[in-house]
């Protein structure tokens, strides 16, 4: 049989000295032990791996221990610890209660309770996972647990507090334990290599703690794989092999490829990821963790919070002096948004490549957004660099065309060509274009424009270049035609009627789809008053359904080409019909009378049978 111990079991501490990363759980209880000021029941909270039994034990060692250390310590050597440590003491009762969790077995346990301890000061019972218990095994161990004897101390550990009944978290003294730090868990590995003679890397044991996700018996546990993987060398190629953990050299390229604007080498190293198995959703989580890790390496101050070894340290501080902020946020942004919308992707690795494609182009858009025209890219930037380094053959600069110098019309050359009808002011100084028209005027001799210096544009650069393009003889069509725009628009207008405005409305009328709105323009009536018309309705409702029309006011100024009309909308006010006479109420006599007016015959008829009317 194989004497091989795990290393949770093999180097778990027995003293308080030797537990990792809950100082504050461990002073505590020492200050504890010098007072003498001992609780009789103790909650150990705090996710699982991080020590909650071992402290447990090392107190209940420490309680029974007859020589303590100095500072308070169990010895390991006198007769209470030795028994403890072989598993045989009566005075300390381990129960785990994911299965012993019945009423019995509380029942069972409080029994033990009555007893005094056969050595040593107290009897110590430590109850494992005590969420688990059930809501009537909690019951039952309430009375024992709010008055126990003075001998008898709880020590209970859960990694569920919200599931214990707060009349139990009342009764006890609440230790709450961290999680373990990276740098702690590395540490303690580093202690262990050295025990055992094993040669590791600091970023393959970094890889190991950062795995265990704050549980050190999780990081001894794979530690104990690792070893068995690789030998008495750990490298941290073997330990992200061994784990099937994404290189952090992969995720530096990508943001080196969004640097270089290299959307084609992303989607490269995307399949490359993809071919050694890794899922995609573990490479945008991941890419993102290195934009997190990115961003706070831009501040000195926030550079603690980077949670790797020293080297990849070193290299984070180098890449992130290359990245702009606003790169590295929106890139965050990017792979936040695709993490989101991943599971809910058909094609999954189109929705990454996306993402990458979009973070790849990210630096052209904030140069578009700035500049207004997209940056150079590598390969013209390659052929500029080509360019400026191979001299080349000095050449003559090119003949420069001949520019017309522009002559300035006078406003008086305009005013003749207008007609003598009506004046149209113009600028000041207007500057156009002469079309050659005939080859006798004179040529135009060339103006060389420097071009050290731009020239200075002139009054007439200002003006719409509409203007600017105009001839003389075009000068005078324009005058015409807006000379017959202006006539038009001051055209006589049609007078108008009743008749009209009834047509116009009843046109209204046939082109509305509803039959509720066509019911309510029926019922309207018109009138004019000089340029209001005048709507009469007979209802708020009806007043509403008019204003909702936004396109009648409109309509009618049109058809009746009066723009100026105005609507005005009148709710017809009815007079309230009297109310009716209260009926008069006829005594049996009166309807009589009535009835034989009414019909003769009912006079014969009492006759006959020698009737008598009821006089009442």
């Amino acid at each position: 049989m194989s004497n091989f111990v795990v290393s949770a079991r093999k180097f778990r501490p027995v003293r308080f000295d030797e537990v990792v990363g809950q100082e504050h759980i461990s002073r505590t209880l020492k200050s504890a032990l010098q007072t003498d000021h001992l609780a009789q029941a103790f909650l150990f909270c705090g996710p699982r791996g991080v020590g909650k039994t071992t402290c447990a034990r090392i107190l209940a060692k420490s309680l029974n221990c007859q020589n303590r250390t100095k500072d308070f310590e169990p010895c390991n050597e006198c007769e209470s610890c030795l028994a403890f440590n072989q598993n045989a003491s009566f005075n300390i009762t381990e129960l785990d209660a994911a299965s012993n969790n019945s009423v019995e077995h509380i029942r069972a346990l409080t029994e033990q309770v009555r007893f005094q301890p056969q050595q040593g000061k107290y009897k110590i019972f430590i109850i494992d996972e005590v969420h688990m218990l059930s809501q009537a095994a909690f019951n039952a161990f309430l009375k024992t647990l709010e008055e126990p004897p003075p001998y008898a101390i709880f020590i209970l550990a859960t990694t569920e507090k919200h599931k214990i009944i707060p009349t139990i978290l009342s009764r006890c003294q609440i230790f709450d334990f961290r999680r373990i730090q990276i740098p702690d868990a590395v540490a303690h590995l580093e202690g262990i290599c050295k025990k055992e003679g094993i040669t590791a890397e600091p970023g393959a044991l970094h890889i190991i703690a950062q795995k265990a996700d704050g549980a050190l018996r999780d990081a001894l546990s794979i530690f104990d794989r690792i070893v068995s993987f690789s030998g008495k060398k750990i490298t941290y190629q073997d330990v992200i092999e061994n784990l099937n953990v994404l290189d952090y050299d992969y995720y530096f390229r990508i943001v080196d490829a969004i640097l270089m604007e290299d959307a084609a080498q992303m989607l490269l190293t995307f399949d490359e990821i993809l071919r050694k198995g890794f899922d995609a959703e573990v490479f945008i989580n991941g890419l993102s963790e290195h934009l997190r890790n990115l961003l706070v390496c831009q501040d000195p101050d926030t550079a603690i919070l980077l949670e790797v070894g020293e080297s990849l340290t070193e290299r984070y501080a180098k890449q992130a002096l290359a990245t702009p902020p606003s790169l590295v946020l929106s890139a965050i942004n990017l792979s936040n948004e695709c993490d989101l919308e991943y599971k809910m992707a058909r094609n999954k690795r189109l929705h990454v490549e996306l993402s990458l494609i979009k973070m790849a182009y990210l630096q052209q858009a904030y140069h578009i957004a700035e500049n207004g025209t997209p940056p150079a890219t590598a390969a013209e930037k390659k052929t500029a660099d080509l360019t400026h380094s191979a001299p080349a053959p000095a050449a003559p600069p090119p003949a420069k065309e001949p520019v017309p110098e522009p002559e300035p019309i006078e406003p008086e050359q305009v005013e003749a060509e207008a007609p003598a009808g009506r004046e149209y002011p113009l600028p000041d100084e207007v500057v156009v274009e002469l079309e050659e028209e005939e080859e006798e005027e004179p040529a135009v001799e060339p103006v060389e424009v420097p071009t050290e210096t731009p020239p200075q544009q002139p009054v007439a650069a200002k003006i719409n270049k509409a203007v600017s393009g105009v001839s003389l003889i075009n000068m005078s069509a324009l005058v015409a035609q807006a000379q017959e725009d202006l006539d038009i628009k001051v055209a006589p207008r049609k007078d108008l009627t009743q008749e009209d405005l009834e047509a116009a409305w009843n046109s209204y009328i046939t082109g509305q789809e509803k039959d509720s709105v066509k019911a309510i323009l029926n019922n309207v009536r018109l009138s004019l008053a000089e340029k209001t018309i005048v709507a009469t309705v007979s209802g708020k409702v009806a007043e509403g359904a008019i204003r909702e029309e936004r396109d009648l006011l409109g309509y009618l100024r049109d058809q009746l080409q009066h723009p100026d009309l105005h609507l005005q909308i009148v709710v017809e006010e009815r007079q309230a019909a009297p109310p009716p006479k209260p009926k008069k109420l006829l005594t049996p006599q009166e309807k009589f009378l009535i009835m034989r007016e009414n019909n003769p015959l009912i006079h014969e008829l009492i006759k006959r049978l020698e009737l008598k009317p009821d006089e009442d």
